[in-house]
């Protein structure tokens, strides 16, 4: 039987990304699209998501969100996950997993930190179930944070 001191080895062993971004607004603009619904809708996923019919957001420790997504070959994507730690305009911590596979739950950390003329956001995802997993999710996040940023160009005009 594996000591806890095992699992936190294994969870440390297990596939990360950490991908950074600056944005050109203050930090208040970049916690908003990642907490207001109606904004996450407009720019959340990848290119090939053509439609984001459905985010609930329950913004509070304990408290779960969801993300359904339509991409253009007519796939649906369907992520939730709790949030477990709220820094209002600067970290956002939660468990993520697929509808698809529920038992492959990994985690994100969203920090957003002012940097000279507008913010730098560095978000973290860990403990992915292995390689093809967080390859995969390099290409959604880095999809995301590009029309993230163009978003936060037309919100910010």
């Amino acid at each position: 039987m594996a000591q806890p001191a095992d699992r936190d080895t294994e969870e440390q062993a297990r596939p990360s990304l950490t991908l950074r971004r600056h944005y050109r607004v203050a930090p208040d603009k970049v916690w908003r699209a990642w907490t207001d619904p109606q904004a996450l809708k407009l720019w959340f996923g990848p290119d090939e998501i053509v439609a984001v019919p459905l985010v609930e957001i329950d913004l509070r420790v304990g408290g779960r969100f969801r993300v359904t997504m339509l991409a253009d070959d007519g796939e649906t994507h369907d992520v939730s996950g709790t949030y477990l730690e709220i820094v209002p305009n600067r970290k956002l911590v939660f468990s993520w997993a697929w509808r698809s596979t529920p038992e492959r739950e990994s985690r994100v950390t969203v920090q957003i930190e002012p940097d000279g003329d507008g913010c730098e956001l560095v978000l973290m995802h860990e403990r992915f179930f292995d390689e093809a997993a967080r390859d995969g999710h390099n290409h959604g996040w880095s999809g995301a944070l590009v029309k993230l940023g163009h978003w936060l160009d037309n919100a910010a005009a």
